[in-house]
């Protein structure tokens, strides 16, 4: 792998500015042609994109994390009665 000098660097993130601005003007070039009704479709899919699918995907991962939880307790409860049944107290054992 060959060293990066500043001079370099520098070149690469002028390159990736343009393309960036490249892809803007794209960007803008495209909704600039588009009718008001898929202008309007574009909204609303990004919206969702933006709002919708960020909830839905911190609601899964907070379910699954409850689910993780009580499936740990129930099977800590689980294991502490099996090991209660088939260990009796001393105070049983006496008698």
């Amino acid at each position: 792998m060959k060293n990066l000098n500043g001079l370099s660097l520098l070149d690469l993130l002028e390159e990736v500015a343009q393309a960036l601005v490249q892809t803007a003007r794209a960007g803008l070039r495209t909704l600039r042609r588009m009718s008001w009704p898929a202008l309007m479709l574009a909204c609303v899919l990004l919206a969702f994109v933006l709002t919708i699918l960020p909830l839905a995907l911190f609601l899964f991962a907070c379910f699954m994390l409850l689910k993780i939880v009580v499936a740990a307790t129930v099977v800590k409860q689980h294991r502490g009665q099996r090991h209660h049944d088939s260990d009796p107290h001393p105070q049983e054992r006496e008698q």
